[in-house]
């Protein structure tokens, strides 16, 4: 079972792919996504146990610190965030839908796991820096309050880091957004 998620984002790809290699030969770790991004940026996911994505993404961080955009580790990471990322979630129905916005790859999935466990909500997509010039969203679904606590919740954290962009909370979307999304 992997506990853990890790992720390393570069400027460049030659940074990303050669830091995503040191980060495989480093650890017991899986890729879970490994490719490029608008506009030209690389993004590395792993997963595994904890001390392995640790040590994984330091080595990645390190390989070409200059290029580094941002990082992150995540211990006990929410199971919703694999679907969400792969856009295989299964949602019923859509009461109020949260929308978070940033400025990065890496804050989406750190702002989606805050908000995934500050209330319950359920993530519907984390569209990660593709065809997006590599900004990166969320969109999450629950009770109206819930939705408000949770986006709250992750601007504040992603805010902290300066890739907050833009949030909204929509109660009751109409039937043809909730179509267009789900």
């Amino acid at each position: 079972m992997h506990t853990a998620i890790g992720m390393i984002e570069f400027k460049t790809v030659s940074a990303g792919i050669t830091a995503a290699d040191q980060m495989v030969k480093t650890a017991d770790v899986e890729i879970v996504e490994a490719q490029t991004v608008c506009p030209g940026k690389y993004i590395a996911i792993i997963k595994g146990d904890l001390s392995a994505v640790k040590a994984a993404v330091e080595r990645g961080k390190s390989t070409r610190p200059d290029e580094l955009i941002d990082s992150f580790v995540l211990g006990n990471p929410d199971a919703s965030i694999f679907p969400a990322i792969y856009g295989t979630s299964s949602i019923e129905g859509v009461n109020a839908l949260g929308v978070l916005e940033t400025y990065d790859a890496a804050a989406i999935i750190e702002a989606a796991d805050i908000a995934a466990k500050t209330a319950i909500v359920q993530l519907i997509e984390l569209r990660i820096a593709k065809g997006m010039c590599g900004k990166s969203y969320m969109l999450i679904t629950g009770e109206v309050a819930a939705c408000e606590a949770a986006i709250a919740k992750a601007k504040n954290t992603v805010g902290d880091k300066g890739m907050f962009l833009d949030s909204s909370v929509i109660a009751h979307p109409d039937a043809q957004i909730c179509k267009a999304i789900v």
